[in-house]
């Protein structure tokens, strides 16, 4: 079946395995459904330390009732959101595999929703093409290109759902995994994991595996199954330019009080050029360039960026002549937000105190956290302002025409990039061939982030990453939303992975048939 922006779909290999877990599933949509439905209903803001709570506390009912011995891993103070772990023993296994996704969401405003995005709702497809919702038949399967819209119905409620069906899945049919699995179920990554390095190093035993496969992130735009090998890291910074002591009458006050909000924006806009590139000094300095085998796979990616141009109804990519998988590999800069004010029927004639921004700054291998905030804050220093961590004081009012404050959020981290010839790489490759054949996709790098750095700093395991989500899942955005065909084949995927097989390398892929 075509999938979105009209690429055809991915292909899998029919296996006795494969076709009961489909069979499985199939005849238990409805029902998986329900309990999915009822998780995505309570919000999962990591700051809302009552809700996250709740959460924590509905995931490990969840995973009692299927067996996986469920614990919460705090941190030594018990004042982050925990991590739930989980286990499924395999007798004889001589391998251990750790499966990530996280329960956390992003900030909503329901205002910007089409619906309440803590009640989930059903579409026949994406928003701007079928808005009507609609409501499921339990009397026959639900077509797979309908969407279930909430807050985190993709990111990544939707990697741990899979996850848990997975077990349910396997269960059913009678099999059981290949390798001991551990489950860790984060419950602060969109606030950057601030305390996962906390959390490995106190269960530092508890924790350790061969690897650490993550569900988190969209597929391809092809739809094609997927297997990454890294993130990009993620630092954010909050930026603060301050005007006048008090707001001020801008008919009174225009052209002797200098505004704050255009002084930002001419800061930020110094930040790039005209080519898309990042202006400040040193920002690409010292990348690590990719491999001769990461070369080989981006090349091999299939590549329709005209076709999603005019999804997005752009005229042309920001960097011109570099492609989505190549300015994926590039530390890049953005805007999170801008404020200063009011706009619209808010709007009132004044010159404000100050104005802000937030700025997301992904990391690529080879960057640091601290190299690029001392990049940033050199620029600044360079464009005339007074660089401090606080709120300006009198005398340094007096002193400095620009004052900006520039603090670093936490939980920032590097990028990761996990060899492609590791054996336990090429393992997990050729379980997920068995569902994929020769159309698994192997991608160096992500354009998301992920605490994947302190993973492997700190257990020493590498790490892979298999996104489940359809790319146009609108994640950390409003109406946010899943293809519920992303969801069986996300079940499908992780139940193969799961029976990672001793001598997976030594298996060719099978022929292959149309998924759905």
């Amino acid at each position: 079946m075509a999938l979105i922006l009209g690429i055809a779909g991915s292909v899998h290999a029919e296996t006795a395995e494969t076709s009961a877990i489909a069979e499985w599933t199939r005849t238990h949509q409805h029902t998986l459904l329900d309990e999915y439905e009822a998780f995505l209903r309570l919000p999962n803001l990591a700051t809302d330390r009552i809700a996250i709570r709740r959460n924590a506390d509905a995931l490990m009912a969840m995973m009692q009732r299927r067996g996986l011995s469920p614990l919460l891993l705090e941190n030594a103070d018990r004042s982050a959101p925990p991590a739930v772990y989980g286990e499924w023993k395999a007798p004889g296994a001589t391998r251990t595999l750790v499966i990530y996704a996280h329960y956390d969401g992003q900030a909503v405003d329901a205002t910007e929703w089409a619906s309440d995005p803590w009640t989930p709702v059903w579409r026949r497809g994406r928003l701007d093409v079928s808005p009507a919702i609609v409501k499921r038949d339990t009397s026959k399967p639900i077509d797979p290109d309908w969407r279930l819209y909430a807050r985190s119905a993709s990111d990544d409620k939707a990697g741990v759902f899979a996850i848990l069906a997975a077990t349910d899945a396997l269960k059913a049919a009678g099999l059981v995994p290949n390798a001991n699995i551990k489950f860790f179920f984060d419950g602060e990554e969109e606030q950057g994991s601030p305390h996962i390095g906390e959390l490995l190093r106190l269960h530092r035993a508890l924790l350790s595996a061969d690897a650490w496969l993550i569900c988190d992130g969209p597929v391809h735009l092809s739809g094609r199954r997927q297997l990454v090998f890294g993130v990009r890291g993620d630092a954010n910074v909050d930026i603060t330019v301050y005007g006048p002591k008090r707001p001020l009458h801008s008919g009174h006050y225009g052209n002797f009080a200098a505004n704050p909000a255009l002084r930002l924006a001419k800061l930020l806009a110094s930040m790039k050029g005209e080519d898309g590139r990042v202006t400040i000094a040193g920002w690409y300095d010292g990348i690590v360039p990719l491999g001769a085998d990461e070369k080989k796979a981006l090349a091999a990616a299939p590549d329709d960026e005209a076709a999603l141009l005019r999804d997005l109804g752009l005229m042309a990519s920001e960097m011109r002549g570099v492609s989505l998988p190549e300015s994926i590999n590039l530390p890049s800069l953005n805007i999170n937000g801008i404020r200063a004010a009011d706009v619209g029927d808010q709007a009132r004639n004044v010159i404000p105190v100050d104005a802000r921004a937030t700025l997301d700054l992904r990391l690529v291998k080879g960057d640091t956290v601290k190299g690029q905030l001392k990049r940033l804050l050199a620029h600044i220093r360079g464009q005339g302002y007074l660089v401090l961590d606080r709120a300006p004081t009198d005398a340094e009012r007096a002193s400095h025409a620009q004052i900006a404050k520039v603090t670093l959020v936490a939980g920032g981290y590097p990028a990761s990039r996990t060899p492609m010839d590791l054996p336990i790489a090429r393992d997990v490759a050729a379980a997920m061939r068995t569902l994929a054949g020769d159309s698994l996709l192997l991608t160096p790098t992500m354009g998301g982030s992920l605490p994947l750095y302190e993973i492997t700093e700190i257990t020493g395991a590498p790490t892979l990453v298999i996104p489940l989500a359809n790319p146009d899942n609108n994640q950390h955005a409003e109406n946010e939303n899943l293809r519920v065909g992303h969801l069986w084949n996300g079940i499908a995927t992780l139940a193969a992975v799961m029976r990672l097989p001793e001598t997976a390398t030594t298996r060719k892929p099978q022929a292959s048939v149309v998924e759905q």
